[in-house]
């Protein structure tokens, strides 16, 4: 899809598609949500973007390789699991840490930290499967 009002708009529809994917991550564990359908989200908007415009230029705005955030993702997940070694608890209990800040309590914890480690594994793959399709069906190789 190679048209003048695509590639016009791609980029709004990228930016609320990943701004409303970060919601549905943050409020995943209260509500439906979470890292699952916010990295789908996610790569849903990359794949807009190679849509629009070509692999290449996704591929140099991510920064880095698709499987890396995927990797990253992995890392991330299980370190959340780890946490709970430190406090003598079986591998994944959660753990809480409610700050106080400008009079607004803000909840952190180990769950939040395992849905974002989910995220970067979907956002990573999917973004790699559709980049890699992106780039078979415009003749392949960069």
């Amino acid at each position: 899809m190679n048209t003048v009002i695509f590639r016009t708009i791609a980029p709004l529809i990228v930016a609320i598609m990943a701004v409303f994917s970060v919601y549905i991550l943050l409020r995943g564990h209260n509500e439906p949500g979470g890292g699952f359908i916010g990295g789908l989200i996610a790569a849903s908007a990359i794949a807009i973007l190679g849509m629009s415009s070509s692999v290449r230029d996704v591929r140099r705005a991510l920064k880095f390789d698709p499987l890396a955030y995927a990797g990253f993702g992995v890392f991330i997940a299980g370190l959340s699991g780890l946490a709970s070694l430190f406090i003598d608890a079986p591998f994944m209990t959660s753990i809480w840490l409610y700050l106080e800040l400008e009079g607004t309590e803000v909840a952190l914890s180990t769950p939040m930290v395992f849905d974002i480690g989910v995220y970067l594994v979907v956002f990573g793959t999917i973004s790699a499967v559709a980049l890699a399709l992106e780039d078979e069906r415009d003749g392949g190789g960069e």
